[in-house]
């Protein structure tokens, strides 16, 4: 079980959150093809008014501070949008529970972060922004992301779960870190979905987190997935 604290200083801002056990990284739900190519084609036009303003919502609830979600500080739900918007673009398969998550975000215009929890090594988990002098390495690369002021999950074990500026972060809505990113190994994961409230219903977050967990649900024989919502200056177990 996951226990996530959300201890964002906002109240705008619902947290999906999905955990999935027993996973295989490389088996695919069976109409995953299909799920992604209606997906592909729905976001290859101009977005509906409701998903502009998802789009443009997702984007503000990441003005906090020093912190401006502009070039390549958006969102990384908007990347997956504006190449899907591209003639002939071809989606990255990169893995099962990847591809699912970025499916999920191209979806429902939201980002959506992924992390495997061998990785991670810890079952609790802080939301908050981040801290001066923050951050981490993103690809194999070594490039660096600063997360002062940015909406970032952090890893919390033991008595940093009680702390808001507790752990040490690893995810975000603009990167994940390269040392908890899934791998052909992977087999435990989870995924945070950062909804703004004033655009995404709770009732439209819980459809996706639902259809996440079935989904991971798919990949694997014994696989079993789980999912909740944790609410602002709450904790939510999973």
């Amino acid at each position: 079980m996951l226990t996530i604290r959300h201890a964002i200083p906002r109240d705008d801002v619902l947290l999906g959150v999905v955990r999935a056990e027993g996973i295989e990284a490389d088996r695919y739900p069976e109409d995953f093809d299909l799920r992604l190519e209606q997906a592909l084609a729905e976001r290859a036009g101009p977005l509906g008014a409701a998903e502009e303003a998802r789009r443009a919502a997702a984007r503000d609830m990441l003005r906090n501070g020093s912190y401006k979600p502009t070039g390549r500080g958006k969102p990384a739900s908007e990347y997956l949008l504006r190449a899907a918007a591209q003639p002939d673009y071809a989606f990255p398969r990169i893995n099962a529970p990847v591809d699912i998550c970025n499916y999920l975000s191209l979806w429902y215009v939201v980002p959506i972060s992924l992390w495997d929890l061998d990785r991670a090594a810890s079952d609790g988990y802080v939301f908050r922004l981040g801290r001066e002098g923050e951050g981490f390495a993103f690809n194999h690369a070594g490039q660096r992301i600063d997360v002062k002021d940015l909406v970032c999950g952090c890893r919390a074990p033991g008595d940093e779960l009680e702390a808001d500026a507790g752990g040490e972060p690893i995810v975000n809505p603009v990167r994940d870190c390269m040392a908890t990113k899934t791998t052909p190994e992977t087999r435990r994961v989870a995924a945070c979905a950062y909804a703004p409230s004033q655009a995404m219903s709770l009732e439209t977050l819980q459809a996706l987190c639902e259809k996440f967990a079935a989904l991971l649900s798919a990949c694997g024989t014994n696989a079993e997935a789980a999912w909740g919502v944790a609410a602002p200056q709450a904790v939510a177990e999973v």
